[in-house]
């Protein structure tokens, strides 16, 4: 009984931040993602070109080139959001950022629109790493597979 009400163990659970395919991190063409150096998570491959909050959180990084989110959620879990592979070329072309650092978001609240298009013609890949940077200060995470809807499906349950 105790254990119960003194358990600090508390599923955090991350939404779709884009309608698509989930593909394991593993198969990211990219060593850094794929060798999750940077975090461990998945990517998704966008049929859609939104990007929302997959959880409530302070918005603590957006890149100039607005490829890439950085959130923090009040549990302490860390979040990159990143568009697509060597996205960071296109110097923010074809990319629309709705947010700022210091912004709170809802889960499912728009961050950022994109060109599918422009990014398969300009960047290496249109797939694109949903991770958590702070692993080591989780005790799991479980992902899912399949196709997703932002906002509407799990991607990740990490318990802290």
């Amino acid at each position: 009984m105790f254990k119960k009400l003194f358990n600090k163990d508390k599923d955090i659970i991350l939404k779709a931040a884009m309608t698509g395919k989930i593909i394991p991190i593993e198969e990211v063409p990219d060593p850094v993602f794929a060798g999750k150096m940077i975090g461990d998570g998945i990517a998704i491959e966008p049929t859609e070109g939104i990007l929302v909050a997959p959880i409530d959180a302070e918005v603590v990084a957006v890149f100039p080139t607005k490829h890439a989110i950085g959130l923090k959620t009040k549990d302490g879990v860390e979040i990159i959001l990143h568009i697509g592979i060597e996205t960071v070329g296109m110097k923010g072309e074809g990319f629309e950022c709705f947010v700022q650092v210091g912004d709170i978001v809802k889960e499912g609240q728009k961050l950022v629109t994109f060109d599918i298009d422009l990014i398969k013609e300009k960047a290496s890949s249109i797939i694109s790493p949903i991770l958590i940077t702070n692993t080591k200060d989780m005790k799991s995470i479980e992902k899912s597979a399949g196709n997703i809807t932002k906002g509407i499906d799990t991607i990740l349950t990490v318990k802290k």
